[in-house]
């Protein structure tokens, strides 16, 4: 299917494949005809399936005709974040370039004056977090009664984040006769009530299965002490070839104390949480886009919303205290059907929390090392011909390392951007012991031994396919839960 088949004007067609798209995503495909037939919708689907889209397109063409009144937006778009409400006003930049439709952003963390000067001038598409509309409501900077389309976007994040009470109160002050669309990534009982209340005769739309993870990620937990956790985050950022990565804490604190940790030991992050005014976390969002730092280390403020290309891996720190979190922290990688790795540590204390994970998810989540291969063993037989004539045939069919298998067991530098100069060894810091998890030195080699710690023969046979061939950490002789 083509986007051209799902009755979009040419306009918006060619803002689309100048955007470099040709074939909607499952959601789109399903929820674009009948958002345009002006039906009711509950969109269920996956953080990373282009749910955002698939409203906004159907929107910029049903908008496209009107009038726009002062204080009275044609539309509104509920989203949880500043960061999610900022994607929303990024697509509708992105494809409405063509149309003249007027925009405003409802955001806290920003000045009023700009945003009641453009509620002045009326808007078209008006997309706000919740407590700044009812803030601007309450003042009388905003009437809803002109308002003929209401998104919900994250309903479940809503409901955790207790905005529930308030998207009841702003959709009564709404005309009944509207049309709603209501996404969300899971439908727990309270968005389930809340949708028969305000949805009339809605199309209900599923692409996978309520809280299922993205079949593109690769999910391990880590069985880890807490003082524990810096060291081994430290060794996967070294040695699992982590290009763009996404570290997750529960607490603003452990994000700064994160941040401020890898950094002094010469990695390239920034951080981003609840603290930050809201210039200074676009700034931060704008460099981890950008490249010029390859690791961000935040809250859960970015856990939904925050859609960056190519991140290979996602590390939650600590394992999240509401199950539905885990969907959407991990759901930063694997997008656009591209490969992610998400790494969660487990202490003692979260047996229960990951526990529910699991239940959420109904898959469980594989132990690291236990079923992972990193690299391709293959047979270099041939890369052994040409040697002396003289030299066992036997030998020959042993397996060497390719280049990138010897950057699997350790031989590689440091992880991307990483400095060499700001070693362990440089000065005591805080959280600085001696590393169980490093990279071999000279001598490690020693006969009948492997770098990943196994005993290994005179032939040097190679390493049974399903398991780590990699340096072999110390949290990895941990038994899994």
């Amino acid at each position: 299917m083509k986007f051209a088949d799902l009755g979009l004007s040419d306009k918006l067609l060619q803002a689309v494949e100048s955007a470099g798209y040709s074939e909607p995503t499952p959601i789109q495909a399903q929820a674009i005809p009948p958002v345009l037939m002006m039906k009711d919708i509950i969109g269920i689907a996956q953080t990373g399936t282009g749910k955002t889209a698939s409203f906004v397109l159907p929107m910029i063409d049903i908008l496209a005709s009107g009038r726009r009144r002062a204080l009275m937006p044609r539309s509104l778009i509920l989203a949880p974040t500043r960061e999610l409400a900022a994607q929303v006003a990024e697509n509708f930049e992105k494809y409405g370039k063509q149309h003249d439709l007027a925009l405003a952003l409802l955001i806290g963390g920003v000045q009023m004056g700009d945003q009641v000067k453009a509620l002045n001038e009326g808007v078209d598409v008006l997309i706000a977090t919740p407590g700044r509309l009812m803030d601007l409501f309450e003042r009388g900077k905003i009437l809803l009664n002109g308002c003929e389309m209401l998104v919900i976007d994250e309903a479940d994040r809503m409901l955790d984040m207790g905005f529930i009470p308030d998207i009841e109160t702003i959709c009564s002050k709404l005309p009944e006769r509207r049309q709603t669309l209501l996404f969300s990534a899971t439908m727990p009982p309270p968005i389930e009530k809340l949708a028969q209340k305000f949805l009339t005769d809605p199309k209900r739309i599923e692409v996978s299965r309520a809280a299922s993870t993205n079949e593109n990620i690769t999910a391990f937990k880590i069985p880890v002490k807490p003082r524990e956790k810096r060291e081994t985050l430290r060794w996967l950022l070294a040695n699992d070839h982590v290009e763009t990565a996404i570290i997750f804490a529960n607490r603003k604190t452990t994000v700064r104390e994160i941040n401020k940790s890898l950094q002094s030991y010469g990695f390239s992050s920034g951080e981003i949480h609840g603290d930050m005014d809201q210039s200074s976390r676009i700034a931060e969002l704008n460099r981890f886009k950008a490249g010029e730092i390859n690791i961000l280390v935040a809250s859960d403020v970015a856990a939904r919303g925050l859609d960056v290309k190519d991140v290979s891996h996602v590390f939650n720190f600590d394992t999240p205290w509401h199950p539905d979190d885990y969907v959407h922290r991990i759901g930063r990688t694997g997008r656009a059907g591209a490969k992610g790795r998400a790494f969660t540590f487990v202490t003692d204390d979260d047996a229960e929390a990951i526990a529910n994970v699991e239940k959420l998810t109904k898959a469980k989540i594989k132990p690291f090392g236990k079923e992972d291969v990193r690299v391709e063993l293959v047979d270099t037989k041939s890369r052994k011909q040409g040697r002396s004539d003289e030299q066992d045939d036997s030998e020959t069919e042993t397996e060497t390392e390719t280049e990138t298998e010897g950057k699997a067991r350790g031989k590689a530098k440091r992880a991307p951007r990483q400095d060499r100069s700001a070693s362990e060894d440089d000065s005591p810091r805080r959280d600085s012991k001696p590393s169980r998890a490093r990279s071999p030195r000279k001598g490690d080699d020693a006969p009948g031994k492997s770098r990943g710690g196994r005993r290994r023969n005179d032939d040097d046979e190679a390493v049974p396919a399903g398991e780590w061939n990699g340096p072999k950490p110390d949290f990895l002789s941990v038994s899994a839960l």
